[in-house]
């Protein structure tokens, strides 16, 4: 214990403290020696990086307890079945940079329940880069992190009712087509759609309505 607290440069007494808050994992025990590793050394200073950036104890212990709940990393990003989004490795410090105080508990669980969030030991692995990067920018503009998930479930309903349009339409009338077109071409009609969609929706917010 001294070792670990000297290594994260704390003191053996704060680090007892953050046992008992169980803010990290108990030692691996042999006979009567407690030892410890990389990932209690990791977490250690996962908590000094948080509590830098004003995140209190109660919450880094809510993050903590979501961490170590989380679900497997090849189950969410479904056993290296092929995808043209790549995942990216994240320390909590380096998510706590991407959305700052709306990083919590709650908003992290959500994330881990749609699968956008998976856990490997000390690391938070995210399955699309391009919608963190979306998502980060979408909170910077104003937009709460709780409401960017809530929207994103959404979309994928409609998302996977639209793949399954297009399966559909592959297997009735083209079924050796390849797969790789025919996700090009599905995203060629839903970027088009989509687009188009915008255009009416934004004419209408800026046509003026009649006076009562």
């Amino acid at each position: 214990m001294e070792e670990l607290a000297g290594e994260a440069g704390i003191t053996v007494r704060t680090l007892r403290f953050y046992r008992e808050r169980g803010l990290i994992q108990p030692p691996r025990r042999e006979g009567r020696i407690a030892w410890y590793d990389d990932h209690h050394l990791a977490r250690l200073r996962t908590i000094t990086g948080l509590l830098d950036r004003g995140h209190t104890l109660n919450g880094i212990a809510d993050l903590a307890a979501t961490f170590d709940s989380g679900r497997d990393v090849a189950e969410v990003l479904g056993l290296g079945e092929p995808t043209e989004e790549t995942p990216v490795r994240l320390s909590p410090e380096q998510l706590a940079d991407y959305f700052g105080d709306q990083a919590t508990a709650e908003n992290l669980a959500a994330a881990l329940e749609l699968g956008y969030l998976a856990v490997d030991g000390d690391e938070i692995v995210h399955i699309s880069r391009r919608l963190l990067d979306v998502s980060a920018e979408l909170v910077r503009e104003g937009v709460p992190l709780s409401a960017v998930l809530s929207s994103g479930r959404l979309v994928r309903e409609h998302a996977d009712a639209l793949a399954g349009l297009f399966v559909r339409v592959l297997h009735a009338h083209a079924e050796d087509t390849d797969p790789d077109q025919l996700r090009t071409l599905a995203h060629a009609v839903v970027d088009a759609e989509l687009s188009m969609a915008m255009d009416r929706k934004l004419r209408a917010e800026d046509t003026p309505r009649p006076a009562p």
